[in-house]
């Protein structure tokens, strides 16, 4: 029931109307016993700046930010943790004195995910395909979490050059080598582990791939897919086939969701059979939609 000492939070986008995260956050409240309540706010752009002052003003605990906001959101904020600056983008806000503090949850949620996966990428040799938001929250992730090398492949060289830069210059080695996505056969044999960061292959359009000939494929010992609809794109099809483990992205949409839940309730951890349970929800919404 919701009453005078109810927490409230929120996620702000343009469109909201199709967020999961209201059922996932007020789910988790429910587990945990926490009285939270959790809403969706569909937010123009041009009234970004309001919004932010006025769920501070509100005494709102917190926001998820996403689409278009993540990047302008920043200029509001009272002071950014250390991975969200890095990334340059922010998906949570948690109440502080004065203002909110940004927080970026997907790189947090990607390496959850990955640890979930038996996966590790300290010492591997790795492939990012993508130059975008997503990618340089995965490339930042993949060289922090010690990553030997890291071919980043793109359509756009110049995006490709321009995130294996600051990655470098970030990380004080040049561990990243940035190809067009066409030079894939450029990179050396060896066994890889390969995040795919673009929207090819998301629903509906199910039938593409970043890289369609399958020797490239046989290079890849494990591939990690942000997209999670559908369940297995044509990406982790070509990796299975080749012989190799293909994980989905819908474990790193739970877990940067959950990690977001524990900064605004760092006395109620989000146990693994609520996760599970909420995993469970998630693919009943994709169903409906």
């Amino acid at each position: 029931m919701i009453n005078g000492k109810t927490k409230v939070c929120g996620v702000i986008a343009n469109p909201v109307e199709h967020s999961m995260s209201p059922a996932m956050q007020n789910l988790y409240a429910e587990r945990t016993g926490v009285d939270f309540a959790y809403l969706p706010f569909r937010v123009e752009e041009k009234e970004l700046e309001a919004a932010v002052k006025g769920a501070y003003a509100l005494n709102l605990v917190g926001l998820n930010v996403t689409v278009p906001h993540k990047q302008a959101v920043m200029k509001y904020l009272s002071e950014i943790d250390e991975d969200a600056a890095a990334i340059g983008a922010v998906n949570t806000l948690v109440r502080m004195e004065g203002g909110f503090k940004g927080y970026n949850t997907d790189a947090a949620g990607l390496l959850r995910a990955m640890k979930k996966a038996g996966i590790s990428v300290n010492g591997e040799e790795c492939i990012l395909i993508g130059a975008g938001g997503a990618a340089k929250a995965a490339a930042y992730l993949l060289a922090k979490e010690g990553a030997s090398v890291i071919y980043v492949l793109n359509r756009s060289v110049e995006r490709a050059v321009e995130l294996a830069g600051y990655i470098n210059g970030l990380n004080g080695r040049k561990v990243m080598i940035p190809l067009a996505i066409t030079d894939y056969n450029k990179i050396p044999a060896g066994s890889y582990v390969a995040v795919q960061s673009t929207s090819v292959g998301m629903y509906p359009n199910v039938d593409g791939a970043p890289v369609e000939d399958e020797a490239f494929y046989k290079k890849i010992h494990t591939g990690i897919d942000i997209v999670y609809t559908p369940m297995e794109t044509k990406f982790m099809k070509y990796v299975k086939a080749a012989g190799g483990k293909a994980v989905n992205g819908l474990d790193m949409l739970l877990y940067q969701g959950i990690i977001a839940y524990e900064l605004w309730n760092p006395d109620a951890p989000v146990d693994e059979d609520t996760a599970c349970e909420a995993k469970k929800l998630m693919m009943n919404l994709l169903r409906q939609n």
